[in-house]
């Protein structure tokens, strides 16, 4: 019996690989993050509401509108389209919404 040689099989194990990743990233399934994407969208302070005592804002609304998706709240961006993110805090913790369900895992 005579041994056959396996550079064939692993550059064609190679090949196969990296073209499924090209036409993946071609066709939009596989996103590379780049340090842009995950930028700060705008900065946010919460304004705490203490009973007998008027709390000031602006008339004109921020350039942000907020939706909850899936128990998490969802910033959209109106002057920017497509540019959205998650509300989240200083430890990257997401901003949950009330009132709806969190999603849970299957079990």
């Amino acid at each position: 019996m005579s041994e056959r040689n396996p550079l064939p099989l692993i550059v064609t194990g190679i090949c196969s690989i990296i073209g499924t990743v090209l036409v993946l990233w071609y066709y939009g399934y596989l996103h590379f993050a780049k340090e842009e994407d995950a930028l700060l969208l705008a900065e946010f302070t919460m304004l705490k509401s203490i009973p007998g005592e008027d709390t000031k804002l602006s008339l004109q609304p921020a350039d942000q509108g907020a939706q909850c998706i899936d128990g998490v709240l969802v910033l959209f961006d109106t002057t920017q389209k497509g540019l959205s993110g998650v509300l989240v805090d200083n430890r990257k913790r997401a901003v949950r919404c009330l009132g709806q369900e969190t999603p849970q895992a299957e079990q």
